[in-house]
């Protein structure tokens, strides 16, 4: 049976650190139910597999930026619980060591063949899918903007021939004057005839 966890559980869990959208080890440790440091024990054993566009190690500035994001959703689920949050409280990263490990949507793919249980298996099966509805989402977003650029473009090259248009369109949409209908036949009097003909 495939383990369950929503898939916006991994949207949240997914960060851009160097033009990468990565997770990190301890959010992966999390949804694979065992501790990070068995995951990295794993990693470190089989460091040949993990290339620096698979996994890297992020920096004391990449971590802050990333605590400030992770810090701001951690006291919101806190918030909820209705518990305190503190910088000691153990739900909230902090206490660790060494700078966690970033692992790519190439390393977290080869993770299920360093990690060999099923849960993890299972899981990597759920976070390959996000990845590729991600990529899928963003790609129309993509192909959005680039039309819409291409569209302002064209705008600002032809706005003299658009005003023009425009302006056909409006003098063709206002109501015809009426047309004064003159009657034919026999007038009897002249008060019957227009100014500009004569009577019989």
């Amino acid at each position: 049976m495939e383990k369950y966890f929503s898939d916006n559980l991994v949207v949240q869990k997914i960060y851009q650190v160097r033009g990468h959208k990565i997770m990190l080890d301890e959010d992966l440790a999390e949804l694979y139910e065992i501790p990070t440091k068995r995951l990295n024990e794993q990693v470190r054993r089989n460091l040949d597999r993990f290339p620096a566009d698979f996994m890297f190690q992020l920096t004391d500035l990449e971590l802050l930026n990333l605590r400030s994001k992770i810090a701001t959703s951690s006291l919101a689920t806190l918030e909820s619980e209705g518990e305190l949050a503190t910088d000691a409280h153990p739900k909230i990263r902090g206490g660790r060591r060494y700078m966690p490990y970033a692992f790519t949507e190439h390393g977290v793919l080869m993770l299920s063949s360093v990690l060999s249980s099923k849960i993890a298996i299972e899981v990597n099966i759920r976070i390959m899918r996000v990845y590729v509805r991600l990529r899928e989402v963003l790609s129309v977003h993509y192909e959005l903007s680039a039309k819409i650029d291409a569209l302002e473009s064209s705008v600002e090259n032809n706005k003299e021939e658009i005003a023009l248009i425009f302006q056909a369109l409006r003098q063709l949409m206002e109501p015809a004057p009426p047309k004064i209908r003159v009657k034919i036949g026999f007038r009897q009097n002249a008060e019957e005839a227009p100014n500009d003909s004569f009577a019989l």
